[in-house]
């Protein structure tokens, strides 16, 4: 496409954007947890509820304005996430990849230009690991391979892969090939224990030539200049994950505390709500969630404050960013184990609610950007050493 091509058709999609009637986002969660059994049946969440989710204005919370997008405040963007993981954890996660396009702020306008000519909402998903080797061509690269865990990737428009091509980029950040849907193979293998609504299937491309113009670095460089494409990349990529894990955990205390009072005993023993201990950690668990919660936001906002105040970025602020959604992950996980054991017997019957909340934030914590390394990194942070590669 050529620069004058480009131009107008960001024009176009701004000028369209307006003409999509957005759907009240509480009308797409009730519709969530009316049907989330469906989705583990299907292991992913269907392109009907994905459309909604657009009109929502989820998919287009990180496209650039230039492009007729939101580029919503991270904020705004984590608080739809969290709302939507009360409904079903699969959804949410499924639903934070509506963050995914702040990656394709490194392509080059022009092919940014072309992926939102349909307009702003479109759905980014991939696998990046491994990362396969791509064989030189002329223009670009002949990519062969397969990739796990592309999380949503059977409702995506585009999808992504890691791809080496010779000397690792600055910092060791793989290089993403961008593909249109149709082009990529997805091997359905995902079964799991929990978020099994996810979806997140292998990719397979077979001998497809990508032009060097559809490839990136993540976390690379941005060619746009918008507040949203400062913010930390790989940061914000963890706390959209991270923060499945708060929705999960209110959920959890929700129904600990419908339990409390709606449930006679089958020993005819005082109800829950009468019982001291059964308050007592009640409280606890609501104290460990809001205080998770605030040092997660709080972090978020102090950063975005920052940037639109003109200021860089500081390694102290991607750090905390990285602790806050780690911290919040497992604590999150906590506080659902916690509303777990409250449930007594019943919670072991594979229909009660807790079974799946339990499920679904154990499988957040294993996520590779919220593990046990960065506490490491942060405290080397604090102490003024460097942080293990990859952290910052």
């Amino acid at each position: 496409m050529s620069a004058t091509a480009a131009v107008a058709a960001e024009q176009s999609n701004t000028s369209n954007t307006s003409n999509t009637a957005r759907l009240p986002l509480d009308e797409v969660i009730a519709e969530i947890a009316a049907r989330r059994d469906e989705f583990d049946r299907l292991s992913h969440v269907p392109r009907d509820v994905i459309a909604k989710l657009k009109r929502a204005g989820v998919y287009r919370a990180a496209t650039p304005r230039r492009f007729g997008g939101d580029a919503l405040a991270p904020a705004l963007f984590l608080d739809m996430i969290e709302r939507i993981a009360i409904a079903d954890g699969s959804a949410a996660w499924v639903a934070s990849f509506g963050s995914a396009n702040v990656y394709l702020a490194a392509l080059p306008l022009h092919t940014q230009a072309e992926i939102y000519a349909d307009g702003p909402d479109q759905v980014f998903a991939g696998g990046l690991f491994p990362v396969q080797p791509a064989q030189p061509a002329e223009g670009g690269w002949r990519v062969n391979g397969t990739w796990k865990f592309a999380s949503g990737c059977k409702g995506a428009d585009w999808l992504g892969v890691g791809i080496g091509v010779g000397a690792p980029s600055a910092g060791g950040k793989p290089r993403t090939a961008v593909f249109r849907a149709h082009q990529v193979e997805i091997v359905e293998n995902w079964e799991v224990v929990g978020m099994q609504g996810t979806g997140s299937h292998d990719l397979r491309v077979t001998d497809q030539f990508v032009a060097d113009d559809w490839t990136f670095v993540r976390g690379g460089e941005p060619c746009v200049d918008e507040p949203l494409y400062r913010y930390p990349t790989i940061a914000y990529a963890a706390q959209v994950l991270a923060v499945v894990n708060l929705g999960l955990a209110r959920a959890a205390l929700d129904v600990a505390n419908h339990m409390a009072g709606g449930r006679k005993t089958t020993t005819g023993a005082p109800q829950l709500a009468d019982r001291a201990y059964y308050r007592i950690e009640l409280a606890k668990a609501e104290a460990q969630l809001r205080s998770a919660r605030a040092f997660f936001y709080d972090t978020t906002h102090q950063v975005w404050q920052s940037i639109l105040a003109g200021n860089p970025v500081t390694a102290d602020q991607v750090s905390l960013l990285r602790l806050s959604a780690t911290q919040i992950a497992r604590e999150g996980a906590d506080v659902v184990q916690r509303a777990y054991r409250l449930g007594g017997t019943m919670a072991i019957y594979r229909s009660h609610p807790l079974q799946r909340l339990m499920r679904d934030s154990m499988v957040v914590t294993q996520h590779a950007f919220l593990g046990e390394g960065n506490y490491d990194g942060a405290g080397a942070v604090f102490v003024g050493v460097p942080p293990i590669p990859g952290y910052l």
